[in-house]
This record gives C-alpha cells, structure tokens and sequence, in this order.
C-alpha cells in the first residue's frame, strides 16, 4: 500500500507467516499420532474413527456441562432444576432471592400445589419455632429441642473432611442438627460443636465388634454419652436405595475412615442388607428401648424408606402390643438422593416421601400414639414451601441433603462417585477438597438454613397460624385438572385418632382389614405372610368411615 511503512525483515522472519507452516505440521502430526494411538482401541468407533471417535468421546463427557450452562431451561433439570440451585445458592450467600415479574410455574397446569392465606395473618413467635423430640416420653431423660429444618444423612467418607467441619459448624451457628449418616461419628462431626443425630445402620459403625461385625453394647455407649450426640437414629432403610447394603473396598478406608467406623485401616467395610441386632418388630422395640438406656435416656427413633405399608404396621402393632415405641420416625422419600447407587434401586425401589409420609402419619394417629412419636421427613426440602407442605401431610421437622450441600457450593456436577467432586464436597481428594474453605462454607449453610426457615415461618403466618402444629392438609391445594383442584385433605385423608385399636371401627373398613392383616407380621416376614390386598394409601381413599 502506498506510504505504508515498510514491514522490518525481523518481523517478516519471526511473524505469524513464518509460523504457519510448524502450527500445521503440529496439527497434521497430532492427527495422525493420535490416529495410530486408537487404531489398536477396544472401542468400535475408535478403531473405524481414530479422531473423531476421540472427539466424540470429548464431547460425550462434557455433555452435561454443556446442558447445564447452555441449554436447560429454569424448571426443566434433573434432579434439581436451576431455579432451586439459583435460590439456594442467593440465599446461602445472602444475596437478594426475590423474583421479579411475577411466577413462572403454571398455575393452571396439573400438579401445580399452593397454600390458602387468611385475611387476618400472624407471626410465629420464637417460642414456636422449635419441637420438642422425646417430651412426652418419662424413659427419655435429654428430650432435644430441635429446628424445623436440619441437615440430613450423609456419610464422612461420602463427604470429604472440609464439607463435613463445614456443615457441622454451620449447623452449631444455626442451632440445628447434623445427621451422621451411617458412616458413624468423625473427628470432623465433633471438633466444631455442633448438635449431632448419630445414625447407626445394619454395618454398627462405632458401635461394631470387630470381631463378629454385629452391635457392641460398650463401644455404642463410649460414643452415644457424648456431650454432642443429641440423639439416635436407627436406619432400616434409605430412600436412595432402600433394603440395599453396600461395601466400602479396604483400599479406600483411610485412617480416618477407620476411626470413624471402628474397622481397621485397609479393612473391607460391609453394610449388610438387614440388622443382626433384630430379626422382627418386636425385637426392634426392645433394641429401641437398650439403646435409649444405654445413651443415657436420650431420644432413639428409627429411620426407613416406606415399601409394604402393612410391614410399618406391623412395627405400630409391636409398639402398641410391648408398650416401647420410638421417640421419632424418619422417613426418607424414594426421591432421595446418595453418593452411589444402582440406577434400578435410585429410581424404581421404594415410595415417594408424600406416600410414606402420610402412611406413617396415618398409622400413627389411628394406633393412639402420634402425640408420642415426633415424625421427621426427607426428600427434596429446599424451599420454605416444601417445609410447610410437609407439615401438611404429617411432619413435624425436615432433613435436607442435596439443599445443603448445594450451600456448601455443589455446582451438581454427577461425579459424586468418581472421587473427583470439583467442589471438593463429595471426594477424599486433597486436592480438590482443599477448595472448599470451612469458614465461608459454614456461614453459607447456617443462612441458608435461616433464610429458608423464616420463609416457611413467614408462609405459616400468611396462613393465619402462630404455630406449625396448627398446618393441616386443609391448608394446601392441588391442581388435579385445569377445572378441577382438591386441598391434600381430601387427597390423602385422615382418620379419627385411636381409631385402629378402638373397638368402635372408626377408621375406614379396608384401613382395618390391612391393620389385623399386619398383626401377622410383628413375628413374622413378608415373604411367610404375603402382601395384604389393598395398599394403605388406596385404603384410606376407598371409602368413607364405619362407624
């Protein structure tokens, strides 16, 4: 170009042009390197398509990065969408969570639920605002007070050391409790301080003898009298995979693990698929009732996913018939969520937490003994609607996993079972681990836990009520059909209170017929027995009362 500068040779002999012929030879190099590599693969596509069987490959793992950042809509993921992370992840930070222009649920469509309001709202005063566990029972000398919301099951060996110190020391800023999960009691549950609910499974981490694997006596009341443990939660089941055990390959119990567990380092770690300790309702009321001794009178409760609902009352029955009954029931929905799981038990095996919820609060109210046993609920609590709609259907208090750990900055990347969480929450790599900063993680989890709770507070005076006792099916509505909706009263019905072991038959004739046929099985399994005919959900549906 005219009265262009002229380009100095040294530019011209190190510049972009000079460079292009070893960019290709790189290019063409790698091409063809990375063809002879994959000519010898065991993959089809790899050896007919050396490169692009590579990309493909590529392409495939980064897929759900891809899906979540680009692609899904705000309501559309699986198995939380990203309106919820949005709002957990504002409100763990202390950000602003209001949503501008108005629902984007369509509130016409089937499914869609909400909440009745009053025109003479209330406040729910602090001395409302939490439940008392084990109060009503004289053979409970520490009842515990707990929150309405709390932090749920998860292992120390499925959480790294970090998430761990961080959800406990969240939960002692917050004043409520951190479930152990069944990998029994760390260092890393009990160096911050916080409350703690010491899960014991069919494995008896730190109660085991070593010797047998079974329940020790001794070691459980070495870790039950701790200052901490607040109290005791017996798991029979698990929403995630219920009636499945596990093992944890003695290459991955580290020191810690092992301390933890009771095992020894390098040892196979086995859950087995049911307790040693019990074999039948019975027995599982008088290990109920050792254990409460053995810790020194505090609560003892039992955890479960609900399958045959003729089998929970066959526990009801035993509890009735020795006068021992739980000071709570946990019951985890079939949507919860683990580490690791085979995909046949995560998605097809066990009930949904609305069905066994109301089983359990039915059963309870119609045995006469819902005003002694507290029922806590999990399964997807994220939002302080999911609490009070749980209140509705029978809870009385709410775990939370997942919401937790998306607190602690879970970014939902589905490597839980890869040792390769890059959050560093669900991993034993230090590495990775060493990411997640406790001290920013614990407050972000205790106002998670304080913004959601007061929002469910905040729901319950809009209703009209002072108290969550006062929360009934009455409160919240369902959409059935764009013209038609139904309160979860008339959905999922109760039944008048002492109604199954009254001699007047108030509760609903084929209620009954399941309740007499289950007295068969507090001795008994359900393979000797057989399923009743009818399932308590359709039961309760079927009629109207006998009186």
């Amino acid at each position: 170009v005219a009265g262009a500068p002229a380009v100095p040779a040294s530019f011209a002999a190190f510049g972009p042009a000079a460079a292009t012929p070893y960019v290709l030879g790189a290019v063409v190099g790698g091409y063809w390197y990375l063809g002879i590599q994959n000519i010898n693969s065991k993959h089809a596509v790899s050896r007919n398509f050396p490169v692009l069987g590579m990309m493909r490959y590529f392409l495939e793992s980064v897929r759900p990065e891809i899906r979540q950042y680009f692609i899904e809509s705000d309501t559309d993921a699986n198995p939380y969408h990203r309106q919820h992370r949005s709002t957990i992840y504002r409100r763990a930070k202390g950000l602003n969570d209001t949503l501008p222009f108005g629902t984007r649920h369509d509130v016409y469509s089937t499914g869609y639920q909400w909440v009745k309001h009053s025109m003479f709202p209330k406040v729910v005063p602090e001395e409302n605002k939490r439940i008392l566990i084990g109060g009503n029972n004289p053979d409970v000398k520490q009842p515990y007070s707990a929150s309405i919301m709390n932090v749920s099951g998860m292992s120390y060996g499925a959480l790294s050391d970090n998430a761990v110190l961080a959800l406990n020391h969240g939960a002692k800023m917050g004043n409520f409790y951190h479930n152990t999960g069944e990998g029994g009691i760390s260092r890393f549950h009990l160096e911050p301080g916080g409350d703690i609910v010491w899960n014991v499974g069919t494995g008896y981490f730190g109660c085991r003898n070593n010797e047998t694997g079974g329940f020790s006596p001794d070691r459980f009341q070495e870790n039950a009298t701790r200052e901490a443990v607040k109290m005791i939660e017996i798991k029979l089941s698990q929403g995630a995979k219920p009636a499945h055990g596990g093992m944890l390959p003695g290459a991955k119990v580290t020191k810690e693990i092992a301390d933890a567990r009771g095992v020894l380092v390098g040892q196979d770690c086995m859950s087995p698929y049911f307790h040693s300790a019990f074999s039948t309702p019975e027995e599982l009321m008088h290990f109920i009732k050792e254990l409460r001794e053995l810790s020194g009178g505090k609560p003892v409760g039992i955890k479960l996913c609900m399958g045959y609902g003729e089998e929970f009352m066959a526990l009801v029955h035993a509890m009735v018939e020795t006068g021992i009954h739980p000071d709570f029931v946990t019951i985890d929905g079939g949507e919860g969520g683990t580490g690791a799981a085979p995909p046949e038990f995560s998605n097809r095996v066990g009930a949904p937490l609305i069905e066994g919820l109301v089983i359990v609060d039915r059963v309870l109210v119609g045995a006469g003994l819902r005003d002694k046993v507290r029922v806590i609920c999990s399964g997807k609590i994220v939002t302080g609607f999911d609490i009070v709609r749980a209140l509705a259907l029978g809870a009385d208090v709410c775990n939370a996993a997942r919401a937790m750990m998306f607190a602690l900055g879970c970014i939902q990347a589905l490597k839980c079972d890869t040792n390769k969480c890059p959050t560093g929450i669900t991993t034993q790599d230090a590495s990775l681990m060493a990411g997640l900063d406790v001290p920013t993680k614990s407050v972000r989890v205790a106002r998670f836990h304080k913004k959601t709770t007061d929002k469910a507070f905040g729901i319950m005076g809009a209703m009209g009520y002072d108290n969550p006792i006062q929360v009934t099916g009455r409160n919240v509505v369902e959409r059935l059909s764009p013209t038609r909706s139904a309160s979860l009263e008339e959905i999922y019905p109760t039944i008048p209170a002492g109604s199954l072991v009254s001699t007047h038959a108030e509760a609903p004739v084929h209620m009954m017929a399941i309740w007499d046929h289950s007295r068969l099985l507090t001795k008994s399994r359900m393979s000797d027995v057989g399923p009743a005919s009818l399932s308590v959900i359709s039961a309760l549906r079927s009629e109207k009362f006998a009186h």
